[in-house]
């Protein structure tokens, strides 16, 4: 049984920071085709497994994106200043030892986690992944957003 992940806040789960979900139709019906075919449905919320709670501050990313964070070039720091780098890098690796062996990853469009191709850096969209969608796009999982699970 092979594994696929998924932003936890997609499949309904109350955990983004703001502390609702962003339950979304298609991927719901995407991770169930998935289960019907043997997979195993990752789950997965790195902000939450990195002990930042729900509900948190919101965060942003400084200095770069996600592969910046992860190679220690940027930062992610929350609306009040401080400093929640160590958390976001913390709860990224957790989750990829959950998802460890997963081939595919559906994540949140533009997290600071999850975000693929293209996350939000200093206010502003910038191309680049969140850390948690570098981490696993690093350890060779194809990556997506929900807004590009139609296009495959």
């Amino acid at each position: 049984m092979s594994r696929v992940v998924v932003s936890a806040c997609l499949l309904g789960r109350p955990c983004r920071y703001d502390g609702a979900e962003k339950a979304h139709p298609a991927v719901q019906a995407w991770a169930k085709t998935q289960t019907s075919a043997g997979h195993e449905i990752m789950a997965l919320c790195p902000e939450e497994l990195g002990g930042l709670g729900t509900p948190r501050r919101p965060a942003d990313l400084r200095g770069g994106a996600g592969k910046a964070v992860l190679n220690g070039q940027a930062q992610v720091v929350d609306d009040q200043g401080r400093d929640v780098t160590d958390a976001f890098l913390h709860g990224a690796r957790l989750a990829a030892q959950h998802a460890q062996g997963a081939r595919v990853a559906v994540l949140k469009a533009r997290s600071p986690s999850c975000g693929c191709e293209q996350t939000r850096v200093e206010g502003e969209l910038h191309p680049g992944d969140g850390v948690f969608a570098a981490l696993l796009r690093s350890q060779g999982v194809e990556v997506s957003t929900e807004e590009q699970l139609g296009e495959h």
